[in-house]
């Protein structure tokens, strides 16, 4: 093998990925004197130089629509990605709809993310215990907790007290103040607690204070640009322009961009000695070496490259059958309403931090427990809802200036609230390797199997009746299509929170890793992003992908200093 172009020099760790997890790996054991390289898939991406978070839509080809190539508009911050990769191609069994995300660049999904980071709660990492369903974590929250104040004081979160069952609350400290609720979340907020359902501040992942660094300084948010462009001022927590560049600055860690791993390549003694790299631009094939390696390439990728491991047809890590097995998604669907009450209002400026200010965190674990509900897991709402075109359905039928004139008046009056739900894992959703189809460079790629059960569709209509009530006490017009709630769900995948293929437990007969994310069966090969989750909570998983991926990697600090990985 030819040697690492970029990559001279030893390394103690090969990390696979530059996003949430392995940015947080990076930053965490360069600091504890650590070597790393972290080997990304996609381009090199620096926002503070390739960001135009002030052009206008009417600048961009198309008015900023979203492309093949760029599924989220123009301007967005992915580069290289989407749901489908030139090249890079995902297959699925029949019947499966599911939809494979990567982004291709450094930082990963963190430069274009959505940025609300709940806690998981008690009852999110014990759910077996409480229904018999799916599988217990081998922690609990109180083993996360810590990790929990680190990582909000750490990247930055706003938000305030929820004071709800299962809905932790930060410690003092933790938060930055909230931004004030828009017109629109104030109306919510009154007609959904009048129905007895409970409506918080979001606590999300932007700045409302200023953070200073010497090496990677972030601004408040000025609440101007649509985060989705990415930031140039750090105000939204993204790897780029914070973990990165304080790895980076302790001289420990290198970074090698386009390069896509292919395998785990083992040594002796059952331990890996390294990891095989395909130049995304070259093709050529590379091998480094290390004590350890991190996968940390998000959960569909880091399931492929250890089933492209190790033994043909069985994969690395895989004793207990379980890889690629357990994968959930987030449940979404959305709903809209028309408010006359809001029609017509006089303009201000309403943008806000990116996102939303408030959402309505699930509020029936009393009744899910007295088995009155129909679905055993629970869900949230995401609310929108501000100045902006109007949908088609709030409209009436005119055309020239009477159309001008209603677009004006409905502009600011339609309000959507987007449910996410958790999903139970079931046997008929996994990946596993194609055995005919191999992508550009060479290397199989993933099957998808992928189906809701009975416990999604019943959450969904749950969800849509919950959001039609709160529309219903506003007067409101509704505006989604009278369908089934299988016809309304999204596909697999498509939430783009994907997770499970990897779960953590506490006996290796049913789980590929421990709760550091050790692999039981290669103790060099640790873990650390949403493949080991041993459920997909309702709650958005950046926030705990971040603190297990702290948890796990000042552990496997403290096993390479005390010679443990020698």
């Amino acid at each position: 093998m030819a040697a690492a172009k970029g990559a001279d020099g030893p390394v103690d760790v090969i990390i696979v990925g530059s996003g949430a997890a392995g940015g947080m790996a990076a930053h965490v054991l360069t600091k504890a004197g650590v070597r790393c390289l972290i080997l990304e898939a996609g381009r090199d991406y620096d926002p503070q130089a390739e960001v135009n978070m002030f052009a206008p839509e009417s600048d961009a080809p198309l008015r900023g629509t979203g492309t093949p190539d760029k599924p989220f508009g123009y301007f967005d911050a992915t580069v290289d990605g989407g749901w489908q990769v030139e090249g890079e191609p995902y297959t699925m069994t029949e019947g499966s709809d599911f939809r494979w995300y990567r982004p291709r660049m450094l930082g990963g999904r963190t430069n274009h993310w959505g940025r609300h980071v709940p806690r998981f709660g008690a009852y999110d990492f014990k759910p077996f215990s409480r229904d018999g369903l799916g599988a217990d974590w081998p922690i609990g929250y109180d083993d996360v907790a810590p990790f929990y104040d680190r990582v909000e004081r750490m990247i930055g979160v706003n938000g305030g007290k929820l004071g709800l069952e299962n809905h932790p609350d930060s410690p003092p400290g933790c938060l930055m103040p909230p931004p004030k609720p828009r017109v629109p979340e104030m109306l919510i907020t009154a007609a959904a607690e009048s129905l007895g359902i409970p409506v918080r501040a979001a606590h999300t992942a932007v700045l409302t204070r200023d953070m200073p660094d010497k090496v990677a300084p972030r601004s408040a948010c000025f609440n101007a640009t649509p985060c989705t462009r990415g930031c140039t001022i750090g105000a939204m927590f993204q790897t780029t322009t914070s973990l990165l560049p304080m790895a980076k600055a302790t001289g420990r860690l290198r970074v090698v961009t386009d390069a896509m791993v292919s395998r785990v390549v083992m040594g002796a003694r059952g331990r890996a000695a390294g990891v095989e790299y395909v130049d995304r631009k070259t093709g050529q094939r590379h091998q480094v070496k290390a004590r350890a390696v991190v996968l940390a390439a998000g959960t569909g990728e880091t399931a492929r490259l250890l089933l492209n491991s190790g033994e043909a047809g069985r994969g690395l890590a895989n004793s207990s059958g379980e890889l690629g097995r357990n994968l959930t998604d987030s449940t979404g669907a959305s709903f809209r309403a028309f408010i006359p009450g809001l029609a017509g209002r006089p303009r201000y400026n309403e943008d806000g931090i990116g996102g939303q200010h408030i959402y309505i965190p699930f509020w029936q674990y009393e009744q899910q427990k007295r088995g009155e509900l129909d679905f055993a897991r629970g869900y949230h709402f995401e609310i929108g809802g501000r100045f902006g075109v109007p949908a088609e359905a709030a409209l009436p039928r005119v055309w020239g200036k009477d159309l001008k004139q209603a677009v004006r008046n409905a502009s600011g009056a339609t309000i959507g609230l987007t449910l996410r739900g958790e999903m139970i894992p079931n046997k008929d959703t996994f990946c596993e390797i194609d055995p005919n189809v191999k992508d550009k460079f060479g290397i199989p790629v993933l099957r998808f199997a992928f189906r809701w059960s009975k416990h999604e569709v019943n959450q969904v209509a749950h969800g849509r009746r919950a959001a039609h009530a709160v529309f219903k006490r506003l007067n409101g017009t509704i505006l989604d299509p009278d369908l089934p709630p299988e016809q309304i769900m999204t596909a697999g995948g498509e939430i783009i929170h994907e997770l499970g293929t990897a779960r953590m437990g506490a006996d290796p007969k049913s789980s590929v890793v421990d709760s550091y994310g050790q692999t039981w069966d290669v103790d060099n090969v640790v873990l650390m992003d949403g493949a080991t989750f041993a459920s997909g909570p309702h709650k958005n998983p950046t926030l705990t992908i971040l603190a297990l991926a702290l948890r796990a990697s000042e552990r496997l600090a403290t096993r390479l200093s005390s010679g443990a990985l020698a």
